[in-house]
């Protein structure tokens, strides 16, 4: 129990020093306050993190199952064991936390220590942090609880921001020199060039400073979608015309306008969406496709049903974008809407997809990707009607 009165332990305990035993053989504290562990049903080995805790002794009064999974240490060997000798941390300095922390010979007016990476024997680090319990604000101390986490998690972003850092730079650096060039040799020598000449130069500045502008519009996105604070402002949709527009684009850009297949199924139901995030959703799969795709790119629009996330059956509209190239290696399948994944062919900065899916699932949509008819990559989004409250009262 965290608060005032002593703390409920479980299995891995020593009845001993935490109280007497109760029917079920379990210590419990000889004043319970109102809210423990036990009276939540809940047992220490219950809790995913590892937790240790001391008594006023410093004897160690219990030492949980995932304490025993992160520091490789039984249970019963540190159960009744001072807390130095059964956590004999130590900084990345190498020196010993307890003498630099003193928990029970320090200032009273300390309540615990922050989360901080220590190393256990052996150099394996290790993530604690320490909580005071004391009689009252600046009394002795009575219980000293740590709570121990691996550190594979942190690590894991830790790298995925690296990783992130360097594609970044790696994707900044030639459009940035391109600019530079151009504007330098441009005002070192204006008067040199033909007019044909300045103008194709600053196209090329403008399509270099546009590749800028979508690569931090996506670092903003990644941003936002990490945190939970990706906006949706919901509108009506017209996805049939939407899908449409950008197969235009498409082919004003030179594509070929029998590539595209469009199959719409009507009726459709009214779709309530943030026209832009769909506009973003259909640019990235449709360019994906003409990419790294081959043959027709089928496009079908059509309504649907499926199980959202609280599990019950709502209505919604389906898009599918299906090419005829190699499509995605089965093994792949299950990365594709992970940072940085690209497909065969090299381009872009791999973030599109995982952007893609967190725009579908912040409209409480799903999308899938699997093998189409023809063996080609085949995407599928799903998105729910999603009327506005105020028209469904």
């Amino acid at each position: 129990m965290w608060g005032s009165g002593d703390m409920s332990v479980g299995t891995n305990s020593s009845p001993a020093a935490a109280g007497a035993a109760g029917p079920s053989g379990r210590a419990v504290p000889a004043q319970a306050a109102p809210a423990h562990l036990g009276a939540l049903g809940i047992d220490a080995d219950d809790l995913p993190d590892g937790l240790v805790v001391a008594d006023h002794t410093g004897r160690v009064i219990c030492f949980n199952s995932a304490a025993a999974r992160i520091t490789a240490l039984a249970p019963s060997e540190a159960l009744g064991a001072r807390i130095d000798r059964a956590l004999p941390l130590e900084d990345l300095e190498g020196r010993r936390w307890w003498t630099l922390t003193d928990p029970y010979g320090g200032l009273a007016t300390r309540r615990g220590q922050p989360e901080r990476n220590l190393l256990l024997p052996g150099g394996r680090e290790v993530l604690v942090s320490a909580r005071y319990v004391r009689t009252h604000p600046t009394g002795p101390l009575r219980r000293l609880v740590i709570t121990l986490r691996g550190t594979e998690a942190r690590r894991r972003t830790e790298r995925s921001h690296a990783e992130l850092i360097a594609t970044v730079a790696h994707e900044l650096r030639s459009p940035l020199t391109s600019v530079k060039g151009f504007t330098a040799t441009l005002l070192a020598k204006w008067g040199r060039f033909t007019d044909d000449q300045k103008l194709l130069m600053l196209e090329t500045v403008d399509a270099d400073a546009n590749r800028v502008t979508r690569l931090i519009a996506e670092l903003l996105d990644i941003s936002r979608i990490d945190s939970g604070r990706l906006e949706v402002r919901r509108q009506p949709v017209d996805i049939a015309t939407a899908v449409g527009r950008h197969v235009q684009a498409l082919t004003a850009n030179g594509q070929a306008p029998d590539r595209f297949l469009v199959r719409v199924s009507r009726p459709l139901p009214d779709l309530w969406a943030d026209p832009d995030k769909i506009d973003q959703i259909l640019g990235n799969l449709l360019e994906n496709a003409v990419r790294h795709g081959e043959g027709t790119v089928t496009i079908d629009v059509s309504p649907t049903t499926f199980a959202n996330a609280a599990g019950k059956t709502e209505k919604g509209t389906a898009v599918t974008v299906t090419d005829e190239g190699p499509g995605i290696p089965e093994e792949s399948m299950g990365r594709v809407f992970t940072r940085f994944w690209r497909g065969s062919k090299r381009g872009g900065t791999g973030l599109g997809l995982y952007i893609v899916k967190g725009i579908v699932e912040a409209h409480g949509g799903t999308i899938t990707v699997g093998r189409g008819p023809g063996g080609g990559a085949e995407f599928r989004f799903i998105l729910p009607v999603a009327a506005p409250a105020y028209l469904t009262q």
